[in-house]
């Protein structure tokens, strides 16, 4: 039998692999712009479209799925087809799968800072963009398969068996935590509500950190970390429980993010046991890693490549050790909401992510050019004030977040908050987040020179777009004798068996967590007392979001006294039932605003969003001045009212004719209410809805209330 003659496709990885390096500059670029307006209100430059609350999403989503997002099809296409000896399914799925991708980060470049979204965190896109991830990802999935199909090696190597996890995972979590109902082009309200979505957004939001941010990097770290040492990955054996053990126990672990809250106990124990499990298979994969490079420290010593393949390895040590430490019940009680889970978060992303990009483009790039990289010397600059800019970053967010949680929750020796005001511990940790900014800076510059080190490397070399390769064609499987092999070999031979198991394990726990929360209404119990946001609450609450209020603010009371001192009576499940979406946020960068209404009176709430310094003095709030100016639309009313009514919402039939004239009135009433303290603003501009919306907050429920 003679071997066959084909060719690698490289320039789908090169394109990838550009557009990696040029959105990792832009979302970081607007990372340190977040960074720098936490300490300096002036940097959000005074527009509504550049604010922390709009452009903190668009640097997750920047960073998370532009620069991570591309640096995993880059690096897919290009081990995929070595593996498998093929060239990839389709050229012309490779260009729309490429181009596609782009198009969805240009379309999230351009809403978010619209304050076109729907505040689910680092799913924000609204539904056509949505539709979109969805049909590229398919696409992807197409090329993938098509291209496994058509191999010229039997077995499938464990890099593959992640893709695999990856590809029909992260379409479950999309699919399921998409489900939204669309009012317009650009606006839609999730059918889930209160409890459920929040279930739902963090079985999604925890996971995609686990699929989308985890599961391809440890199939790029089981292709290129023995490519680039020259060694087999250390243990086949642990391989296999590394992959199986990992993408069941990780699905379960999402409750972890909502302890203390109304979820159901029954969810947030489980969510808190799986945690703790997942350190085994986690560290499994960092053992396998470090322990293939056994042998070999004189040369990671020497190449800068291995040293960012070490330095990811261990950040992803040091992130899934302390996922289940936060996920502890006492350690979860002073960290969470606070800027620990920011340190923890960037831990991973920074080291893991990043680095492990980092070391795949300084290998990957001057092969496919067939050049040497063009200076060492730059790539290890790179690698220093990278390292250096994690510890900067990081190190002071870890004392930021144990400052603030320590703070907020001592008490007197008479029994009093010793701190009831928040914006002290604010104030304290502002030198924190200067040196975050400094550290965020850094790693920044790391980057840049990267970029022009990678620039230079291809300028002195040539793409080989179309790479030679030969290989023996596929037996026929019929033909070979396999009975003497273990089920796992036997599997490996089989991709759709692959897919369907793995898709089995991953819905074992989705379905046990979710499915009782969304299909028993008794596990929501309801209050009478607690009744639909009036027209101009409703139209308060899209403005809330738009403004992405929820990014600094949280609206759920834990029952702790240090909470319900300073706030109000602790959260109960029934408060939330009309709630699309949940709005409980992740992190206290300002108080809870879950008793916020009737706290104070219209005109400090009118003052506060004018300028938020003369009401709190060194708030790092933005100005919303713009509310006083723009008119608030009401076209929409009547379709809002509309899908509300069909998700559940009670309002009466044919109540949206009349919508706008009870929203009219309410607006009326406050703006007269302002003018008695010679505030005068028209009844029709949206900081009238919006203030109705902050006084609505906790008022269903008697809510104790406190000084903040």
């Amino acid at each position: 039998m003679q071997s066959e003659k084909f060719y690698y496709d490289n320039k789908i990885v090169r394109d990838f692999g550009i557009a990696t390096v040029i959105w990792g500059i832009i979302g970081m670029t607007v990372g340190l712009l977040v960074a720098i307006q936490l300490f300096s209100p002036a940097a959000n430059l005074d527009n509504q479209y550049t604010t922390y609350g709009r452009i903190r999403p668009l640097h997750t989503n920047a960073v998370i799925f532009a620069f991570v997002g591309n640096a995993i099809f880059m690096g897919v296409y290009y081990s995929l087809q070595r593996l498998l000896k093929a060239r990839m399914f389709s050229d012309t799925l490779s260009k729309i799968h490429f181009w596609g991708w782009q198009l969805i980060i240009l379309s999230a470049v351009i809403t978010l800072p619209l304050g076109l979204t729907t505040s689910h965190e680092y799913a924000e896109l609204e539904w056509p963009i949505d539709i979109a991830i969805t049909l590229i990802w398919v696409v992807f999935g197409i090329n993938m398969f098509g291209t496994i199909f058509k191999r010229r090696e039997r077995h499938l190597y464990v890099a593959i068996w992640f893709y695999i996890a990856t590809f029909v995972t992260i379409a479950v979590l999309h699919i399921v935590n998409s489900f939204q109902l669309p009012i317009s082009a650009f606006k839609s309200y999730y059918l889930y509500a209160g409890v459920q979505d929040a279930l739902v957004q963090w079985w999604y939001g925890h996971n995609a950190v686990a699929f989308f941010l985890t599961t391809p990097y440890l199939g790029m770290m089981y292709y290129f970390l023995p490519k680039m040492a020259n060694r087999p990955i250390y243990s086949y054996k642990l391989s296999i429980l590394h992959f199986w053990a990992l993408i069941f126990i990780y699905i379960w672990a999402g409750p972890h993010h909502l302890l203390y809250t109304t979820l159901p106990g029954w969810a947030q124990s489980l969510g808190v046991a799986f945690s703790i499990m997942l350190i085994a298979p986690s560290w499994g994969g960092m053992i396998n890693g470090l322990l293939t490079l056994r042998g070999a420290w004189d040369k990671v010593r020497d190449d800068v490549v291995l040293k960012f393949m070490v330095v990811a390895l261990t950040a992803y040590g040091m992130a899934t050790f302390e996922g289940p430490l936060l996920s502890l019940k006492q350690v979860n009680a002073i960290g969470h909401f606070t800027d620990w889970i920011v340190a923890h978060v960037h831990v991973g992303a920074l080291g893991w992510n990043g680095f492990l990009t980092f070391a795949v483009l300084y290998w990957l790039i001057p092969r496919i050019y067939k050049t040497g990289l063009y200076s060492t010397k730059l790539a290890s600059f790179h690698f220093w004030i990278g390292t250096l800019g994690i510890l900067f970053y990081a190190v002071p967010m870890y004392w930021a977040g144990f400052t603030q949680g320590l703070m907020l929750k001592e008490f007197t020796p008479e029994g009093m908050l010793k701190y009831p005001n928040f914006l002290e511990s604010t104030l304290r940790i502002i030198p924190m987040y200067m040196m975050r900014s400094i550290g965020g800076a850094m790693y920044l510059v790391g980057v840049i020179v990267m970029a022009y080190n990678l620039l230079r490397t291809m300028k002195q070399g040539k793409l080989i777009s179309d790479e030679a390769a030969e290989a023996m064609p596929l037996v026929p499987v019929n033909t070979e004798d396999h009975t003497q092999e273990k089920w796992h070999r036997r599997l490996e031979r089989r991709p759709i068996p692959m897919l369907v198991l793995s898709l089995i394990v991953i819905l074992i726990g989705s379905v046990i967590e979710i499915m009782p929360t969304l299909t028993i209404s008794s596990n929501i119990p309801t209050i009478a007392s607690v009744k639909p946001y009036t027209p101009l609450e409703l139209q308060g609450r899209d403005i809330y979001i738009r403004e992405g209020c929820v990014n600094c603010h949280s609206q759920t009371v834990r029952p702790f006294r240090s909470e319900t001192e300073r706030y109000g009576e602790y959260s109960k499940a029934g408060e939330f039932v009309y709630d699309h979406p949940f709005l409980w946020g992740s992190k206290r960068t300002g108080p809870d605003l879950a008793r916020q209404g009737g706290k104070y009176g219209n005109s400090w709430q009118y003052n506060h969003l004018m300028d938020p310094r003369l009401m709190s003095p060194g708030s790092i709030m933005p100005a919303y001045d713009w509310l006083i100016e723009q008119d608030l639309d009401t076209t929409t009313t009547a379709a809002k009212i509309n899908a509300m009514r069909s998700l559940g919402v009670p309002y009466a039939a044919g109540y949206e004719k009349i919508a706008n004239s009870d929203l009219n009135k309410q607006a009326t009433e406050i703006a007269d209410n302002l003018a008695k303290d010679k505030i005068k603003v028209a009844s029709n501009k949206e900081i009238i809805a919006i203030i109705a919306y902050l006084q609505r907050l906790g008022t269903d429920i008697k809510a104790n209330k406190t000084d903040n």
